[in-house]
């Protein structure tokens, strides 16, 4: 093969793809003329059997005939899905120039607005956000927290127990949390703990066998029942609103000694006035603190345990907190 048979070859094939007028077109040419049979491929394979003063050359020249040919093909290619393109803007009579269709952005669920809500008031105050597994031990969840073999909340019937472990269950509060803390840190120790918890109640209006738990840890020199209070009518007052009354009342808690129980009022699912528990709160009993290895002649503190999902039915005026959890989107886009 000689120097001008490449070159016809490459004329052939440069005519060929500037005479395509569609796409299926080209890419028959581009078989034809850079297919594994096309002739200049067969030149490029039958170089090894060129004499040795020919090699070179016709190598080169082959090379230079099918970068040409590549290059006519790509070019080629772009002009012709331009012209298509354009072809189907005007078939389908489409501004360009127009916006496009938005993609709709997620928002923050009512449950965890109100999390973040507390958490930032309670930041202010100086706590701090920690942390624990679901998954606890018997003495992490109960003993610990003064709570005696035999109590009703040990029952499987209140408490979801791990098969097979009966010292492993999902926690039944947040508290937890703040005994892995005190026995980590030693006095001051303010700290605020957010969280799914889990207990075996029939599902209703403002009940759930799952649910959202904040709890709060107060541990210091001379803290008081007044310092509790203090924190609690705060607290309420700059989440619900300055207007919200708030009642505390004596109650009982194995791990607080005094405790009390935190009321606010609210209109129920039938348009009436009522008081909703929601939160249970006390000064921290002695045995607590000595159990977690922090000495309660100095020191004492105060807890308290808030339901984020109730908070959530004061908060947005929600008569039932199954809604929160039905991911009804014509629901929960009015929170955003």
């Amino acid at each position: 093969m000689t120097d001008p048979d490449l070159a016809n070859i490459q004329e052939r094939a440069l005519a060929e793809i500037r005479a395509a007028a569609t796409l299926a077109e080209l890419e028959a040419a581009r078989v034809a003329h850079t297919g594994r049979r096309s002739p200049l491929a067969e030149t490029l394979a039958g170089i090894g059997g060129l004499p040795p003063d020919r090699r070179g050359v016709v190598g080169k020249a082959a090379n230079l005939a099918r970068r040409a040919v590549e290059q006519a093909l790509a070019t080629r290619t772009e002009e012709l899905e331009a012209e298509e393109m354009g072809a189907a803007l005007e078939r389908d009579a489409t501004d360009v120039t127009l916006p496009g269709d938005p993609h709709p952005l997620g928002a923050l669920h009512p449950i965890t607005q109100v999390r973040q809500e507390m958490e930032d008031i309670l930041l202010a105050l100086g706590y701090r956000i920690s942390d624990g597994p679901e998954v606890e031990t018997e003495w992490h969840n109960f003993t610990a927290l003064n709570t005696p073999a035999g109590h009703p909340a040990r029952s499987p019937s209140d408490t979801f127990f791990v098969d097979g472990r009966p010292d492993r269950m999902l926690r039944t509060q947040t508290s937890p949390v703040q005994v892995r803390e005190m026995q980590q840190s030693q006095p001051p120790i303010y700290l605020v703990a957010p969280g799914v918890v889990y207990r075996r109640d029939d599902i209703d209006a403002t009940h759930s066998p799952m649910f959202h738990q904040m709890e709060g840890l107060a541990v210091d020199e001379g803290l008081t029942m007044a310092h509790l209070k203090g924190t609690m009518l705060h607290f309420f007052r700059e989440l619900l609103g300055s207007e919200r009354e708030i009642l505390l009342q004596p109650h009982f808690f194995p791990f607080t000694e005094p405790s009390v129980d935190v009321q606010v009022s609210y209109i129920d699912k039938n348009g009436r006035p009522a008081w909703l528990e929601l939160a249970g709160a006390g000064m921290v009993d002695p045995n607590v603190l000595e159990s977690c290895g922090i000495d309660s002649e100095r020191y004492t503190g105060f807890a308290f345990g808030c339901g984020l999902d109730r908070i959530a039915m004061i908060r947005f005026g929600v008569p039932d907190l199954r809604l929160f959890f039905e991911n009804d989107l014509r629901f929960l886009e009015q929170f955003a």
